[in-house]
């Protein structure tokens, strides 16, 4: 026992921190968090925000590429709302975005529910179904536009075998567009099943094991179960797919060009179009504004559906 008076061991003592010591904490803690993220921030400020900060001032512009630009302020914009083309192409990336994203999430997840299970050559499968996803743009619609093709298009080769008429792929404008949905269908998809096949594995296999001791049947399971809990991957690949969509240009340029008479035109071929082939590139910024500006709208609406459904829940 300690006599009264006595100092406390140095052991026990507790050190006593000043106002300025715990002001300085933060700070340092600021500083290094800064510190660690300096080269990102500073490559997003290269290649993502100085781009995006000269395509608003070009597309305010009436550039050309080759002489002094002149201030226009809000000509281009105004132009998009008398231009058919423009339109025409707006209605294609929204009619492409509405039937891929949800093909491509149901099919990758059923497909992922498959590939859960022990089946022979699994991997195999997986590889097979990532590999259209890791090889480059141009390569898939080369291969694309070879299967589709109205001369030597395996395709037309099959139909004619079975006794069915063949499509014009590349002269008529619907079977264009169905040919340029299969290969971004193809394309796309293996990601889908790659990120479920990795949300899969976090599910809790004691939720399922409960649920299948109550008596829900299979389908029950993955309806009311599997697919509940998968909310958050689910959100994140509806964003990523309808991103894709937006910026898809290199399997629409090397298949079809944006033809036959515009009927797969989407609005990043159409800028491409305006920007780099009819030299108006205050004009062709200016699409790419307005797809940058719908891409980011649509990601927030879904991020404030995401939040409130599950403060709900």
């Amino acid at each position: 026992m300690r006599a009264p008076g006595a100092e406390a061991p140095a052991s026990r003592r507790v050190p006593r921190t000043t106002p300025r010591t715990a002001t300085r904490r933060p700070v340092r803690r600021w500083l290094t968090s800064y510190a660690l993220l300096a080269p990102a921030l500073v490559l997003f400020g290269l290649f993502v925000l100085y781009p995006l900060v000269q395509a608003v001032r070009i597309s305010m512009t009436d550039s050309t590429g080759i002489g002094e630009a002149r201030f226009t302020g809000l000509d281009n914009y105004a132009r998009m709302v008398g231009d058919p083309v423009f339109w025409r192409a707006a209605g294609n990336t929204v009619l492409l975005a509405l039937v891929s994203v949800p093909t491509s999430v149901a099919t990758g997840f059923g497909l992922a529910l498959l590939l859960r299970e022990r089946l022979p050559a699994r991997g195999l499968f997986r590889a097979l179904f990532l590999a259209p996803y890791v090889l480059s743009g141009v390569v898939v619609a080369m291969a694309g536009r070879w299967i589709f093709d109205q001369e030597v298009g395996v395709v037309d080769r099959a139909l004619t075998q079975l006794g069915l008429p063949a499509p014009d792929w590349q002269s008529s404008g619907a079977a264009a567009a169905v040919s340029v949905f299969v290969v971004l269908f193809w394309a796309r998809t293996g990601l889908v099943v790659v990120l479920y096949l990795s949300a899969l594995q976090g599910v809790d296999r004691d939720v399922l094991e409960a649920a299948e001791l109550d008596g829900a049947s299979r389908r029950q399971r993955v309806r009311y179960v599997t697919w509940p809990l998968l909310r958050p991957t689910t959100f994140f690949v509806v964003v990523l797919m309808v991103v894709e969509v937006f910026q898809t240009f290199d399997v629409v340029r090397v298949m079809t060009g944006g033809g036959p008479a515009g009927a797969t035109e989407i609005l990043v071929t159409y800028a491409y179009a305006q920007g780099f082939q009819a030299r108006a590139e205050g004009y062709g910024s200016a699409i790419g504004v307005v797809v940058f500006s719908v891409v980011l709208l649509a990601t927030v609406v879904a991020w404030w559906v995401q939040r409130d459904s599950e403060e709900v829940a």
